[in-house]
Protein backbone atom coordinates (compact mmCIF):
# COMPACT_ATOMS: atom_id res chain seq x y z
CA UNK A 1 0.00 0.00 0.00
CA UNK A 2 1.21 3.46 -0.48
CA UNK A 3 0.89 5.84 2.10
CA UNK A 4 -0.18 9.67 1.94
CA UNK A 5 2.65 12.10 2.06
CA UNK A 6 6.22 13.05 1.16
CA UNK A 7 8.52 11.51 3.37
CA UNK A 8 12.12 13.02 2.58
CA UNK A 9 15.17 12.51 4.18
CA UNK A 10 18.12 14.87 4.39
CA UNK A 11 21.66 14.32 3.50
CA UNK A 12 25.00 16.82 4.19
CA UNK A 13 25.59 15.83 0.98
CA UNK A 14 22.76 15.42 -1.33
CA UNK A 15 23.49 13.21 -4.30
CA UNK A 16 20.43 14.89 -5.97
CA UNK A 17 22.92 18.14 -6.72
CA UNK A 18 25.13 16.21 -9.14
CA UNK A 19 28.97 17.02 -9.35
CA UNK A 20 29.81 20.58 -7.99
CA UNK A 21 32.76 20.21 -10.71
CA UNK A 22 29.90 19.12 -14.15
CA UNK A 23 26.69 21.58 -12.75
CA UNK A 24 29.72 24.23 -12.53
CA UNK A 25 30.40 23.70 -16.21
CA UNK A 26 27.94 23.96 -18.63
CA UNK A 27 24.67 22.28 -17.15
CA UNK A 28 22.28 20.37 -19.28
CA UNK A 29 19.53 21.65 -17.56
CA UNK A 30 20.43 24.96 -18.65
CA UNK A 31 20.09 24.00 -22.70
CA UNK A 32 17.07 23.59 -24.66
CA UNK A 33 15.62 20.30 -25.32
CA UNK A 34 16.64 19.36 -28.83
CA UNK A 35 13.75 19.17 -31.72
CA UNK A 36 13.14 17.26 -34.95
CA UNK A 37 10.68 19.03 -37.46
CA UNK A 38 8.85 17.21 -40.22
CA UNK A 39 6.61 17.44 -43.26
CA UNK A 40 3.59 15.15 -44.29
CA UNK A 41 0.38 15.07 -46.22
CA UNK A 42 -1.95 14.97 -42.97
CA UNK A 43 -4.65 12.31 -43.29
CA UNK A 44 -7.14 10.20 -41.02
CA UNK A 45 -7.33 6.75 -41.84
CA UNK A 46 -11.49 5.52 -41.47
CA UNK A 47 -12.06 2.03 -41.01
CA UNK A 48 -15.67 0.94 -41.47
CA UNK A 49 -18.31 -2.17 -41.86
CA UNK A 50 -20.49 -1.65 -45.23
CA UNK A 51 -22.16 -4.06 -47.10
CA UNK A 52 -22.38 -4.61 -50.88
CA UNK A 53 -25.06 -1.88 -51.63
CA UNK A 54 -22.27 0.58 -50.15
CA UNK A 55 -19.80 0.23 -52.26
CA UNK A 56 -21.92 -0.12 -55.26
CA UNK A 57 -23.54 3.39 -54.54
CA UNK A 58 -20.58 4.90 -54.50
CA UNK A 59 -18.78 3.63 -57.32
CA UNK A 60 -16.32 1.86 -55.26
CA UNK A 61 -14.71 -1.73 -56.90
CA UNK A 62 -14.60 -4.20 -54.15
CA UNK A 63 -10.91 -5.82 -52.98
CA UNK A 64 -9.36 -2.75 -54.84
CA UNK A 65 -8.15 1.25 -53.90
CA UNK A 66 -10.01 4.17 -55.68
CA UNK A 67 -9.32 7.96 -55.49
CA UNK A 68 -12.57 9.39 -54.52
CA UNK A 69 -13.57 13.36 -54.80
CA UNK A 70 -14.31 15.23 -52.24
CA UNK A 71 -18.17 15.60 -52.65
CA UNK A 72 -17.93 11.65 -52.74
CA UNK A 73 -15.49 11.32 -49.79
CA UNK A 74 -17.75 14.01 -47.63
CA UNK A 75 -20.97 12.42 -49.10
CA UNK A 76 -19.48 8.63 -47.50
CA UNK A 77 -18.91 9.98 -44.40
CA UNK A 78 -21.73 11.55 -43.76
CA UNK A 79 -23.58 8.26 -44.35
CA UNK A 80 -21.10 6.21 -42.24
CA UNK A 81 -21.35 8.58 -39.55
CA UNK A 82 -25.14 8.71 -39.39
CA UNK A 83 -25.39 4.95 -39.82
CA UNK A 84 -23.18 4.68 -36.91
CA UNK A 85 -20.48 2.15 -39.28
CA UNK A 86 -17.37 3.79 -38.36
CA UNK A 87 -14.96 1.42 -36.67
CA UNK A 88 -12.67 3.34 -35.62
CA UNK A 89 -10.69 7.01 -37.21
CA UNK A 90 -7.03 7.26 -36.36
CA UNK A 91 -4.15 9.88 -37.76
CA UNK A 92 -2.01 8.65 -40.23
CA UNK A 93 0.42 9.81 -42.85
CA UNK A 94 4.45 8.31 -42.62
CA UNK A 95 5.96 11.69 -41.17
CA UNK A 96 3.13 12.51 -38.46
CA UNK A 97 3.82 8.17 -37.27
CA UNK A 98 7.57 8.93 -37.27
CA UNK A 99 6.82 12.31 -35.30
CA UNK A 100 4.39 10.38 -32.85
CA UNK A 101 6.54 7.75 -32.32
CA UNK A 102 9.94 10.20 -31.81
CA UNK A 103 8.13 11.92 -29.67
CA UNK A 104 6.63 8.86 -27.12
CA UNK A 105 10.12 7.44 -27.27
CA UNK A 106 11.94 11.23 -26.26
CA UNK A 107 9.51 12.86 -24.45
CA UNK A 108 10.93 15.61 -26.49
CA UNK A 109 9.38 18.04 -28.77
CA UNK A 110 8.85 17.45 -32.58
CA UNK A 111 7.41 20.13 -34.70
CA UNK A 112 5.12 19.23 -37.70
CA UNK A 113 4.51 21.26 -41.33
CA UNK A 114 0.93 20.36 -43.15
CA UNK A 115 -2.36 21.30 -43.19
CA UNK A 116 -5.61 21.68 -41.05
CA UNK A 117 -8.87 21.98 -41.95
CA UNK A 118 -9.67 25.76 -40.52
CA UNK A 119 -13.44 24.55 -39.01
CA UNK A 120 -12.73 21.50 -37.54
CA UNK A 121 -16.12 19.12 -35.58
CA UNK A 122 -15.60 17.77 -32.15
CA UNK A 123 -15.58 13.96 -33.42
CA UNK A 124 -15.07 14.83 -36.85
CA UNK A 125 -12.14 13.35 -38.26
CA UNK A 126 -9.48 16.54 -38.46
CA UNK A 127 -10.61 16.42 -35.11
CA UNK A 128 -9.29 12.51 -34.27
CA UNK A 129 -6.39 13.74 -36.08
CA UNK A 130 -5.24 15.56 -33.39
CA UNK A 131 -6.46 13.62 -30.70
CA UNK A 132 -4.09 10.99 -31.95
CA UNK A 133 -1.27 12.61 -31.82
CA UNK A 134 1.17 12.73 -29.10
CA UNK A 135 0.73 16.12 -26.82
CA UNK A 136 4.72 16.60 -27.66
CA UNK A 137 4.45 16.62 -31.61
CA UNK A 138 3.63 20.63 -31.61
CA UNK A 139 0.68 21.27 -34.00
CA UNK A 140 0.99 24.93 -33.96
CA UNK A 141 2.73 25.50 -37.19
CA UNK A 142 -0.06 23.73 -39.10
CA UNK A 143 -1.32 25.72 -42.36
CA UNK A 144 -5.44 26.35 -41.71
CA UNK A 145 -7.12 25.44 -45.30
CA UNK A 146 -10.97 26.24 -46.30
CA UNK A 147 -11.49 22.08 -46.46
CA UNK A 148 -10.84 18.32 -45.88
CA UNK A 149 -7.25 16.94 -44.66
CA UNK A 150 -6.99 13.86 -46.49
CA UNK A 151 -8.73 10.56 -45.53
CA UNK A 152 -8.13 6.92 -46.65
CA UNK A 153 -11.29 4.60 -46.37
CA UNK A 154 -10.75 1.17 -45.15
CA UNK A 155 -14.33 -0.68 -45.93
CA UNK A 156 -14.51 -4.08 -44.97
CA UNK A 157 -17.39 -6.30 -46.82
CA UNK A 158 -19.59 -9.22 -44.92
CA UNK A 159 -17.15 -11.43 -46.04
CA UNK A 160 -14.10 -9.34 -44.47
CA UNK A 161 -12.59 -8.26 -47.96
CA UNK A 162 -11.28 -5.13 -48.03
CA UNK A 163 -11.62 -2.30 -50.23
CA UNK A 164 -10.29 1.35 -50.02
CA UNK A 165 -11.33 4.44 -51.19
CA UNK A 166 -8.54 7.30 -50.87
CA UNK A 167 -9.38 11.24 -50.83
CA UNK A 168 -6.48 13.72 -50.92
CA UNK A 169 -8.83 16.67 -49.68
CA UNK A 170 -6.22 19.24 -49.14
CA UNK A 171 -3.43 17.63 -47.54
CA UNK A 172 -0.76 18.81 -50.45
CA UNK A 173 -2.10 22.26 -50.12
CA UNK A 174 0.86 23.61 -48.17
CA UNK A 175 2.64 26.58 -49.09
CA UNK A 176 6.62 27.56 -49.04
CA UNK A 177 5.46 30.59 -46.64
CA UNK A 178 4.40 27.97 -43.96
CA UNK A 179 8.26 26.89 -43.46
CA UNK A 180 9.80 29.25 -40.90
CA UNK A 181 13.72 29.17 -40.91
CA UNK A 182 14.82 29.38 -37.75
CA UNK A 183 12.75 26.08 -36.75
CA UNK A 184 14.35 24.44 -39.95
CA UNK A 185 17.96 25.87 -38.95
CA UNK A 186 17.66 24.68 -35.50
CA UNK A 187 16.32 21.30 -35.28
CA UNK A 188 18.52 17.85 -35.12
CA UNK A 189 16.64 16.42 -38.44
CA UNK A 190 14.40 16.94 -41.02
CA UNK A 191 12.07 14.64 -41.99
CA UNK A 192 10.09 13.51 -45.34
CA UNK A 193 9.02 11.35 -47.38
CA UNK A 194 8.97 10.17 -51.35
CA UNK A 195 5.39 11.47 -51.87
CA UNK A 196 6.01 14.92 -50.43
CA UNK A 197 8.55 15.88 -53.66
CA UNK A 198 6.73 13.70 -56.84
CA UNK A 199 4.45 16.50 -57.24
CA UNK A 200 1.32 16.76 -58.71
CA UNK A 201 -0.16 19.64 -61.04
CA UNK A 202 -1.77 22.39 -58.67
CA UNK A 203 -0.28 20.99 -55.29
CA UNK A 204 2.25 23.27 -53.04
CA UNK A 205 3.41 21.17 -51.06
CA UNK A 206 6.43 19.61 -53.56
CA UNK A 207 7.50 23.40 -53.16
CA UNK A 208 7.02 23.99 -49.56
CA UNK A 209 9.44 20.47 -48.80
CA UNK A 210 12.14 21.77 -51.50
CA UNK A 211 12.44 24.88 -49.45
CA UNK A 212 12.92 22.65 -46.15
CA UNK A 213 15.34 20.54 -47.69
CA UNK A 214 17.17 23.86 -49.46
CA UNK A 215 17.27 25.67 -45.82
CA UNK A 216 18.19 22.67 -44.37
CA UNK A 217 21.24 21.68 -46.49
CA UNK A 218 22.14 25.46 -45.89
CA UNK A 219 22.06 25.39 -42.41
CA UNK A 220 23.88 21.56 -41.81
CA UNK A 221 20.92 20.27 -40.55
CA UNK A 222 20.78 16.60 -41.59
CA UNK A 223 17.83 15.54 -43.89
CA UNK A 224 16.00 12.06 -43.28
CA UNK A 225 14.15 10.74 -46.51
CA UNK A 226 11.99 7.86 -46.37
CA UNK A 227 11.03 6.12 -49.46
CA UNK A 228 7.76 5.38 -48.52
CA UNK A 229 6.74 2.95 -51.70
CA UNK A 230 8.51 1.62 -54.11
CA UNK A 231 6.04 2.43 -56.88
CA UNK A 232 6.99 6.44 -56.89
CA UNK A 233 10.73 4.81 -57.03
CA UNK A 234 9.93 2.62 -59.77
CA UNK A 235 9.19 5.91 -61.55
CA UNK A 236 12.20 7.62 -62.22
CA UNK A 237 14.98 5.91 -60.22
CA UNK A 238 17.64 7.90 -61.45
CA UNK A 239 15.98 11.36 -60.67
CA UNK A 240 16.03 10.05 -56.62
CA UNK A 241 19.85 9.38 -57.08
CA UNK A 242 20.72 12.44 -57.69
CA UNK A 243 18.10 14.19 -55.47
CA UNK A 244 19.73 11.94 -52.56
CA UNK A 245 23.28 12.70 -53.44
CA UNK A 246 22.53 16.53 -53.06
CA UNK A 247 20.34 16.83 -50.40
CA UNK A 248 19.91 13.55 -48.40
CA UNK A 249 21.87 12.38 -45.29
CA UNK A 250 19.79 9.50 -44.72
CA UNK A 251 17.71 6.40 -46.11
CA UNK A 252 14.68 4.67 -44.19
CA UNK A 253 13.55 1.98 -46.99
CA UNK A 254 12.15 -1.71 -46.92
CA UNK A 255 14.05 -4.33 -49.26
CA UNK A 256 11.55 -3.30 -52.15
CA UNK A 257 12.31 0.15 -52.07
CA UNK A 258 15.90 -0.66 -52.14
CA UNK A 259 15.64 -2.74 -55.17
CA UNK A 260 13.77 -0.57 -56.75
CA UNK A 261 16.22 2.74 -56.15
CA UNK A 262 19.66 0.61 -56.54
CA UNK A 263 18.54 -2.80 -58.79
CA UNK A 264 19.55 -5.07 -56.07
CA UNK A 265 17.14 -6.67 -54.53
CA UNK A 266 19.74 -8.31 -51.82
CA UNK A 267 19.08 -5.86 -48.84
CA UNK A 268 22.75 -5.74 -47.53
CA UNK A 269 23.48 -5.21 -51.38
CA UNK A 270 21.06 -2.36 -51.85
CA UNK A 271 22.30 -0.63 -48.69
CA UNK A 272 25.84 -0.67 -49.80
CA UNK A 273 24.72 0.85 -53.18
CA UNK A 274 22.40 3.40 -51.39
CA UNK A 275 25.59 4.35 -49.72
CA UNK A 276 26.70 5.85 -53.11
CA UNK A 277 24.86 8.80 -52.56
CA UNK A 278 23.89 9.02 -48.79
CA UNK A 279 25.66 8.86 -44.96
CA UNK A 280 23.57 6.45 -43.33
CA UNK A 281 20.86 3.53 -44.39
CA UNK A 282 18.42 2.11 -42.85
CA UNK A 283 16.85 -0.95 -44.36
CA UNK A 284 13.88 -3.06 -43.06
CA UNK A 285 13.44 -6.17 -44.56
CA UNK A 286 10.36 -8.24 -43.19
CA UNK A 287 11.71 -11.64 -41.47
CA UNK A 288 14.89 -11.15 -42.43
CA UNK A 289 14.91 -8.08 -39.66
CA UNK A 290 17.15 -5.25 -40.50
CA UNK A 291 19.98 -3.90 -41.67
CA UNK A 292 22.15 -0.54 -41.02
CA UNK A 293 24.99 0.77 -43.38
CA UNK A 294 27.01 4.19 -43.18
CA UNK A 295 30.74 5.50 -42.89
CA UNK A 296 32.83 5.97 -40.00
CA UNK A 297 36.45 7.12 -39.59
CA UNK A 298 38.94 4.78 -40.16
CA UNK A 299 40.80 5.29 -36.79
CA UNK A 300 38.10 5.11 -35.02
CA UNK A 301 36.49 1.98 -35.88
CA UNK A 302 35.80 -0.80 -33.30
CA UNK A 303 35.60 -3.95 -33.74
CA UNK A 304 32.44 -6.33 -32.73
CA UNK A 305 32.72 -9.18 -30.31
CA UNK A 306 29.17 -10.40 -31.94
CA UNK A 307 29.78 -13.54 -34.23
CA UNK A 308 30.71 -12.36 -37.93
CA UNK A 309 28.02 -12.81 -40.40
CA UNK A 310 27.95 -13.76 -43.85
CA UNK A 311 26.07 -12.05 -46.55
CA UNK A 312 26.67 -10.13 -49.94
CA UNK A 313 29.62 -8.60 -48.21
CA UNK A 314 31.44 -11.26 -46.16
CA UNK A 315 31.75 -10.68 -42.40
CA UNK A 316 30.25 -7.28 -42.91
CA UNK A 317 29.84 -6.75 -39.51
CA UNK A 318 32.80 -6.39 -38.46
CA UNK A 319 33.18 -3.09 -37.37
CA UNK A 320 29.51 -2.46 -36.09
CA UNK A 321 30.63 -1.44 -32.74
CA UNK A 322 31.59 2.19 -34.82
CA UNK A 323 29.45 5.34 -34.58
CA UNK A 324 28.21 6.77 -38.04
CA UNK A 325 29.57 9.79 -39.27
CA UNK A 326 28.96 12.22 -42.48
CA UNK A 327 31.42 10.80 -45.46
CA UNK A 328 32.63 14.16 -45.70
CA UNK A 329 33.76 14.39 -41.79
CA UNK A 330 35.78 11.61 -42.42
CA UNK A 331 39.42 11.77 -43.52
CA UNK A 332 39.69 8.19 -44.20
CA UNK A 333 36.15 6.66 -44.64
CA UNK A 334 35.17 3.07 -44.00
CA UNK A 335 31.84 1.32 -44.71
CA UNK A 336 29.87 -0.46 -41.72
CA UNK A 337 26.99 -2.31 -41.84
CA UNK A 338 25.46 -4.21 -39.09
CA UNK A 339 21.97 -6.74 -38.99
CA UNK A 340 19.52 -7.59 -36.63
CA UNK A 341 16.82 -10.60 -36.87
CA UNK A 342 13.36 -9.83 -35.60
CA UNK A 343 13.19 -9.15 -32.09
CA UNK A 344 12.52 -12.11 -30.24
CA UNK A 345 11.35 -13.45 -34.02
CA UNK A 346 8.94 -10.76 -34.04
CA UNK A 347 4.89 -11.41 -32.35
CA UNK A 348 3.30 -14.68 -32.57
CA UNK A 349 0.64 -12.99 -35.39
CA UNK A 350 1.14 -10.32 -37.04
CA UNK A 351 -2.08 -8.85 -39.09
CA UNK A 352 -0.34 -5.25 -39.70
CA UNK A 353 2.44 -4.16 -40.57
CA UNK A 354 1.93 -0.83 -41.36
CA UNK A 355 3.80 1.20 -39.50
CA UNK A 356 6.82 -0.94 -38.74
CA UNK A 357 9.70 0.82 -40.48
CA UNK A 358 8.58 4.04 -39.33
CA UNK A 359 8.98 3.03 -36.44
CA UNK A 360 12.28 2.04 -36.62
CA UNK A 361 13.27 5.22 -38.02
CA UNK A 362 11.78 7.24 -34.83
CA UNK A 363 14.58 5.58 -33.03
CA UNK A 364 17.32 6.33 -35.25
CA UNK A 365 16.23 9.83 -35.08
CA UNK A 366 15.83 9.30 -31.10
CA UNK A 367 19.35 8.91 -31.13
CA UNK A 368 21.08 11.51 -33.68
CA UNK A 369 18.68 13.90 -31.64
CA UNK A 370 20.42 12.73 -28.32
CA UNK A 371 23.54 12.90 -29.81
CA UNK A 372 23.02 16.44 -30.97
CA UNK A 373 21.23 18.07 -27.45
CA UNK A 374 24.46 15.80 -25.73
CA UNK A 375 27.16 17.59 -28.07
CA UNK A 376 25.80 20.91 -27.26
CA UNK A 377 25.63 20.42 -23.83
CA UNK A 378 28.65 18.77 -23.08
CA UNK A 379 30.94 19.74 -26.03
CA UNK A 380 34.14 18.47 -24.42
CA UNK A 381 32.67 15.30 -23.89
CA UNK A 382 34.81 12.14 -25.04
CA UNK A 383 31.70 11.39 -27.41
CA UNK A 384 32.50 14.16 -29.35
CA UNK A 385 36.28 14.29 -30.07
CA UNK A 386 34.98 13.22 -33.58
CA UNK A 387 31.68 14.75 -35.46
CA UNK A 388 30.19 11.25 -35.14
CA UNK A 389 25.94 11.58 -36.42
CA UNK A 390 24.72 9.49 -33.66
CA UNK A 391 24.71 8.99 -29.71
CA UNK A 392 25.18 5.26 -30.08
CA UNK A 393 27.01 2.30 -32.29
CA UNK A 394 25.34 0.95 -35.47
CA UNK A 395 24.74 -1.96 -33.11
CA UNK A 396 22.79 -0.46 -30.74
CA UNK A 397 20.99 1.85 -33.30
CA UNK A 398 19.97 -1.74 -34.74
CA UNK A 399 18.46 -3.18 -31.39
CA UNK A 400 16.68 -0.01 -30.47
CA UNK A 401 15.65 0.44 -33.84
CA UNK A 402 14.45 -3.47 -34.26
CA UNK A 403 12.72 -3.30 -30.48
CA UNK A 404 10.37 -0.28 -31.26
CA UNK A 405 9.66 -1.83 -34.75
CA UNK A 406 8.60 -5.04 -32.77
CA UNK A 407 6.46 -2.86 -30.27
CA UNK A 408 4.56 -1.44 -33.31
CA UNK A 409 3.55 -4.92 -34.97
CA UNK A 410 2.70 -6.44 -31.22
CA UNK A 411 -0.25 -3.78 -31.21
CA UNK A 412 -1.35 -3.85 -34.97
CA UNK A 413 -1.37 0.24 -35.02
CA UNK A 414 1.33 2.66 -36.37
CA UNK A 415 1.24 4.59 -33.71
CA UNK A 416 2.95 3.82 -30.03
CA UNK A 417 0.60 4.58 -27.40
CA UNK A 418 3.34 4.50 -24.69
CA UNK A 419 7.03 4.51 -24.61
CA UNK A 420 9.74 1.56 -24.01
CA UNK A 421 11.22 -0.04 -21.00
CA UNK A 422 15.11 1.25 -20.32
CA UNK A 423 17.15 0.64 -22.97
CA UNK A 424 20.03 -2.39 -22.03
CA UNK A 425 23.03 -0.92 -22.24
CA UNK A 426 26.44 -2.87 -23.57
CA UNK A 427 29.85 -3.18 -23.01
CA UNK A 428 30.31 -1.18 -25.91
CA UNK A 429 28.48 1.74 -24.71
CA UNK A 430 30.03 1.99 -21.48
CA UNK A 431 33.43 1.71 -23.13
CA UNK A 432 32.42 5.21 -24.68
CA UNK A 433 31.29 6.39 -20.97
CA UNK A 434 34.71 6.32 -19.87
Amino acid sequence: MKFPGQRKSKHYFPVGRRDPLLSAVNPLSARSPAYIVGIDQTLVDIEAHVDSQFLQRYGLSKGHSMLVTDATAEAMYHELVSRQLIESQFAGGTIGNTLHNYSVLSDSASILFGVMSRNIEVGGYAYRYLCNTSSKVDLNYLQPVAGPIGRCFTFISEDGDRSFGINAGMMNRLTPEHIPEALVAGASALVISAYLVRGEEGDTIKAATMKAVELATQHGVPVVLTLGTRFVIDADPQWWRDFIRQYVTVVAMNEDEGEALTGFSDPLAAANQTLEWADLVLCTAGAQGLYMAGYTEQAAKRETSHPLLPGAIPEFNRYEFSRPMLQQDCQHPLRVFAHIAPYMGGPEAIKNTNGAGDGALSAVLHDMAANHYHRQAAPNSAKHQLPFLSYSSFSQLCKYANRVSYEVLMQSSPRLSRGLPEREDSLEEVYWER
